[in-house]
């Protein structure tokens, strides 16, 4: 089956072509046809095209919304340009794959989209106000596009987290808040971390219950997971995607009380207060340069930029803190597993959050951590390490891939 998997932002589009099947799932030979991403949507947007037969290309075109970025890709993957295998027409598009954010206690599963789905996702916006909405956008686009004959299938980044027990989810407030509003930790980059424990066990040819490892997904966005018997019972994110660890333009973890001190010294309201802790923090915030940790790393290199290095340094202070609660947690673990663009691109700041935690077991290799980037995967622990290490790319466009043709193929509704 061809799935098309689309990764709708506020104002950003990342999509993959996928062909996957039960068959070729057993022999992990799924085939990627060909991905893009746009950057800038409602203004003129920066688009990068990749299929075989075209290889990458990038250009500056205006696209008002998502609907109108969406007809561009279906366009696209259909033309002679893209020249993809097996796709001639539209309808040789067996599903899409959606990325959505929130499913909150309804959706602990993928499930193919319907009405009842659809109303569900709107009924998670107040929780993701950032990122449902957009979500939402893509799932109608193609609605409108396609047409009912081709199936839709939410994959949710809440959902593997569903199974957390209470005592990791019920925050110490009120219950009463929870039984009503339904205020508790979710946690996200559920599936990346749900991949990342299936390629590890992949891996290591063992089977779901035997992996208890820490998954660390590090870029933009940050969360730690703490993965038994194949399952989260833990993980950094809260209510919503801003708890947790240093983010690229996300404070994480924060004293709440800060909230209120900053609203009345600043004169501002709680909602600006909310948007400073959500696109104006972390390593933003502490540099006071740029989210972008290559950027960082290159102003403590050349320049010994003290905010810069200061932003580094709490980064991975915070995962350190994550690593040993997780540990505590898991009553040891038998990997951690760094992902995500800085997980896997970064081994500076990987050595210096294992840097010193030998006492707990974990030793890098320094030779292999610096030979383990540009998405090469592998273990980077020395080899007395008790707890190994690991770098494994995630791959979350798959794991919708597959979700897509699984929730198809068993007619997996909200429902049924």
């Amino acid at each position: 089956m061809n799935v098309l998997v689309l990764n709708c932002g506020s104002s950003s589009l990342r999509f993959q072509v996928i062909e996957t099947d039960h068959d070729r799932i057993a022999r992990a030979a799924d085939v990627t046809k060909a991905r893009g991403a746009f950057e800038r949507i409602g203004s003129q947007a920066l688009i990068s095209l990749w299929s075989e037969a075209s290889g990458t290309r990038k250009l500056a075109l205006p696209f008002r919304d998502h609907r109108a970025a969406i007809d561009h890709i279906l366009r696209w993957i259909v033309s002679p340009d893209a020249a993809l295998p097996g796709i001639r027409s539209l309808a040789d598009l067996g599903a899409v794959g959606h990325r959505v954010v929130h499913g909150g206690e309804r959706f602990r599963r993928s499930v193919v989209i319907d009405e009842a789905v659809i109303q569900g996702i709107e009924d998670c916006i107040e929780l993701a106000p950032l990122h449902n909405p957009p979500n939402l956008s893509g799932i109608r686009a193609v609605r409108d596009a396609l047409g009912p004959g081709v199936p839709q299938v939410a994959v949710f980044d809440t959902a593997f987290h569903a199974g957390m027990p209470e005592t990791a989810y019920v925050y110490a407030i009120p219950y009463p808040f929870y039984r009503r509003y339904k205020v508790r930790r979710y946690g996200f980059h559920g599936t990346s971390h749900r991949y990342v424990a299936y390629r590890y066990r992949t891996l290591l040819g063992i089977p779901k219950d035997r992996v208890r490892i820490i998954t660390l997904h590090l870029g933009n966005g940050c969360s730690a997971c703490a993965i038994v018997e194949g399952r989260s019972v833990d993980t950094s994110m809260g209510l919503t995607p801003v708890e947790g660890l240093v983010m690229g333009t996300r404070s994480g973890d924060i004293d709440p009380a800060i909230v209120e001190f900053l609203a009345m010294k600043e004169g501002i309201t709680v909602q600006a207060v909310d948007d400073i802790l959500n696109r104006h923090s972390g390593l933003l915030g502490i540099s006071g340069l740029t989210n972008d940790m290559r950027e960082l790393l290159e102003e403590r290199r050349d320049h010994q930029d003290r905010r810069a290095s200061l932003a580094i340094d709490v980064f991975c202070h915070r995962v350190r803190k994550y690593i040993g609660a997780y540990l505590a947690v898991m009553n040891g673990a038998d990997a951690v597993v760094f992902a995500g663009g800085i997980g896997e691109n970064a081994p500076d700041v990987r050595a210096q959050i294992i840097s010193g935690m030998d006492s707990l077991g974990l030793t890098l290799d320094d030779e292999k951590n610096r030979a383990t980037t540009d998405g090469a995967e592998g273990i980077i622990s020395a080899s007395g390490s008790r707890v190994a290490v690991w770098v494994i790319p995630t791959n979350e466009e798959l794991l919708i891939a597959r979700d897509a043709f699984r929730a198809v193929a068993a007619g997996a509704t909200a429902t049924g």
